[in-house]
């Protein structure tokens, strides 16, 4: 089996590499590497070259781990349309699901309409002033991962501050959205192909006196930083029964919802009342062996070598079929009758 290996080629091999994408094309690399023929190496980049390497490779499969160009999240819906317009099976979420969870805005009034928990929230486009879904309120770029943008100021208590806060964001950010924050705990849910993963959960028992719970930027990309050491994920979570099929029933409803494929993770809230609230639905997240997801396979019995292996399986079996066979499966089924 010949397998391409996608990913952002401007974060990684650029002048200032991101050290934690090269660890995690590597080891994706070596585990891809047991039970693949050839795996090859596959730069994505803005001036379209990749597209060719890719038609012309004939892979077997592209593990796709490309979250954007040169780091801009919004590219990363584009890189997998042009994956479904070649037609050889990828790893994850199609264009249309990852877009759609890319706009929080969009993704919340899918997920509300379908009945799911969501926070109050409201969207606030550049030059708009921003409108009160309640206090205390968080504010986030409305079309980035990560965690990019969001900081300690981002929760805001008053009018004045949420005002200062918007107009400080839109001087990046052309759309904000500003959620009504929710005070609690906080866990992830896991899903990969049909299954749910146990779940973790933040502890925040270490976060400096007077910081807000939240899982900031500094707190993912900051490591040693006094955010990352008190914003600590912990895996079982230890919830109630009740609760925790309560979680992975609403993680499930979203997952199909916006469509996944794959492997994602669904962020929620809970209450003081014991109430989870759904915050975001993401396709594709970080799969590195220290991030959530593998965390969350092993303490389901899934080491980091099995779960990139039904990764690339749950890909062959879904997207195995080449465009030409979809169209004449197509006239097949509108001929019938």
């Amino acid at each position: 089996m010949r397998i391409g290996l996608l990913f952002d080629g401007l974060s990684a091999l650029g002048k200032s590499p991101e050290l934690l994408l090269l660890e995690a094309i590597e080891s994706v690399e070596t585990e891809l590497q047991k039970f693949a023929t050839e795996v090859v190496r596959v730069p994505v980049t803005a001036d379209g070259r990749w597209v060719e390497r890719v038609r012309k490779g004939k892979f077997d499969l592209v593990f796709n781990l490309c979250e954007g160009i040169n780091g801009i999240a919004e590219y990363e819906p584009m890189v997998i349309s042009a994956l479904e317009l070649i037609g050889v099976p990828f790893t994850g979420s199609s264009s249309w699901t990852t877009a759609l969870t890319l706009r929080k805005n969009l993704v919340n009034t899918v997920l509300d309409r379908a009945g799911l928990p969501v926070p109050r929230w409201t969207n606030v486009r550049r030059g708009e002033e921003a409108t009160s879904v309640g206090f205390p309120a968080i504010c986030k770029p409305a079309a980035e991962d990560a965690s990019v943008g969001i900081e300690q100021t981002s929760v805001v208590r008053s009018m004045r501050a949420l005002s200062a806060r918007v107009t400080k964001m839109q001087e990046t950010w052309d759309e904000i959205l500003v959620q009504r924050f929710i005070h609690g705990r906080e866990v992830n849910v896991g899903i990969v192909g049909d299954d749910v993963l146990p779940i973790a959960e933040i502890d925040f028992a270490a976060m400096p006196l007077g910081m807000w719970h939240i899982v900031s930027f500094r707190s993912k990309w900051e490591t040693g930083s006094d955010e990352d050491v008190g914003a600590q994920p912990n895996c079982p979570a230890n919830l109630p029964e009740d609760l925790a099929n309560e979680l992975a029933i609403i993680a499930r409803a979203a997952w199909n919802v916006v469509g996944g494929e794959g492997y994602g993770r669904a962020d929620f809230r809970i209450d003081q009342h014991g109430r989870p609230w759904l915050l975001e639905v993401n396709a594709n997240p970080d799969i590195s062996p220290g991030a959530g997801l593998a965390r969350m396979a092993r303490v389901a019995g899934l080491d980091y070598s099995s779960l990139i292996r039904r990764v690339c399986d749950d890909a062959l079996v879904k997207r195995g079929e080449s465009i030409a066979d979809r169209w004449a499966r197509t006239l097949k089924l509108s001929s019938i009758g």
